[in-house]
């Protein structure tokens, strides 16, 4: 039987009170082994109900319990999920993790394709590494939206996309769920040559059938760096090409506001800044529903930040500070620090656009920077008071860069003290300012 190492327990909650600690581990649920955390959610709803625990110490306890229906037991588990991530056993032809450079931290290589990450934390799988008994469990436990890396329905195209000669035939869990009322997103990510074109075409329309259960859609850029020796043969899409894409979804998006009332498909916020073409309005976006996909994000930022440099009433406060953006955000980054200017025109905003030079100068995103490259590039240079870094140049919740740079390395080589933006409008002024550090 599966045991579950208990990390810490909820003050006040019924684990607490039970005298249940960390480093004990929870055995089953009225005698129930517990798969993942979405067998634990289900058998911890009971008002009535047995915890089976293994102290620290190795001694077994069963303790009865009696709660309300949707009163939490107040556990934190060592792993969220109760159970092995699911790796991804595909050689996508556009993979991001297959161009990576070696040498690096061995959890950047690990490739998820988890069904329950994507409902937990907005995960998009392939479907290719599912089983029945995978997608039966969604249907069972009601778990929505999950969200699908579509990138073409031609069969034949996915498997030779995925490398995988499954890939097509696993289309069909997408009908599974739609029969059972499973809310989907979908993503494609287009590469040239493969899935674009007539092909991006064929795939709008045979998703439709789905509609509205399958929600919405992306429309990406593949990501390339330059470490594909031995990989597929990609191309990244020209200006003009990205402005083609542009015009396919929005055509495509006609079709879907009079059949569904919204535009449906959208293309990233990436093929609007390679095209030179004006990021749309809000509306366009309908409700954001693949902002976590990176698609509206800039349009919300933008919205996000005009809406509270209207509340501050300027000064003439004098400050210098350096930002430091990735090459595909420079200019609404110029636009925002002019728009601040406005307002506080004693104040000198340095915008330093970072070359990706480790990955590659195809890789333009700023959460893709590095520390050796911003050191590299802003080596000499004049940099004022402070240099402010997006916070996801960081790994999540550590002071380093994607190259083990830490933040420490940066401050001491370039002698200015780095302060982390937060992905809002409301923190790039506050931290231009300087008003969270008074």
């Amino acid at each position: 039987m599966r045991k579950h190492l208990i990390k810490d327990v909820v003050q006040n909650s019924i684990a607490d009170q039970l005298e249940i600690k960390n480093g004990d581990y929870l055995l089953s649920i009225d005698g129930k082994e517990i798969k993942d955390i979405f067998d634990y959610h289900l058998l911890s709803e009971s008002e009535n109900l047995t915890l089976e625990i293994e102290a620290s110490d190795g001694e077994i306890w069963e303790i009865d319990i009696e709660k309300d229906e949707d009163q939490d037991l107040g556990l934190i588990f060592d792993n969220e999920l109760l159970d092995e991530y699911k790796s991804c056993t595909n050689k996508c032809i556009f993979c991001f993790i297959d161009q990576m450079p070696p040498g690096m931290r061995e959890t950047l290589y690990f490739k998820d394709d988890d069904s329950r990450l994507s409902f937990i934390q907005g995960n998009y799988v392939t479907l290719t590494n599912m089983t029945d008994d995978d997608v039966d469990r969604i249907i069972r436990y009601n778990l929505s939206p999950i969200n699908i890396s579509v990138h073409t329905m031609d069969k034949e195209l996915r498997c030779k996309m995925l490398n995988n000669r499954f890939a097509g035939d696993k289309l069909e869990y997408i009908k599974k769920l739609n029969d059972n009322n499973i809310t989907m997103n979908a993503q494609i990510v287009l590469c040239k040559g493969y899935n674009d074109k007539e092909k991006l075409d064929e795939t709008l329309e045979k998703m439709m059938p789905y509609v509205p259960n399958l929600k919405s859609c992306s429309v990406v850029p593949a990501g390339l760096t330059k470490f594909r020796e031995g990989l597929a043969e990609l191309e990244p899409f020209t200006k003009e090409e990205a402005k083609e894409v542009i015009a396919q979804v929005d055509k495509w998006q006609k079709v879907f506001k009079e059949k569904i009332g919204i535009n449906y498909v959208y293309a990233a916020d990436e093929f609007y800044m390679m095209s030179d073409t004006p990021i749309p309005e809000e509306d366009y976006y309908d409700g954001y529903p693949q902002i976590e996909n990176g698609v509206g994000m800039t349009r919300s930022y933008l919205n996000e930040f005009y809406d509270y440099l209207d509340s501050y009433e300027g000064d003439d406060r004098v400050r210098t500070v350096s930002v430091v953006t990735g090459e595909l955000f420079y200019n609404c980054s110029l636009e925002m620090a002019d728009a601040i200017n406005k307002k506080y025109p004693n104040i000198d905003i340095k915008v330093y656009k970072i070359i990706n030079d480790f990955f590659g100068h195809t890789i333009t995103v700023t959460g893709l920077l590095v520390g050796k490259d911003i050191i590299d590039q802003l080596k000499g240079k004049d940099l004022g008071d402070e240099l402010l870094l997006p916070a996801n140049t960081l790994k999540w919740g550590e002071d380093i860069f994607l190259d083990d740079v830490s933040l420490d390395e940066l401050k001491d080589v370039l002698q200015t003290t780095p302060v982390i933006v937060k992905s809002n409008g409301k923190d790039f002024i506050d931290k231009i300012l300087g008003e969270e550090n008074e």
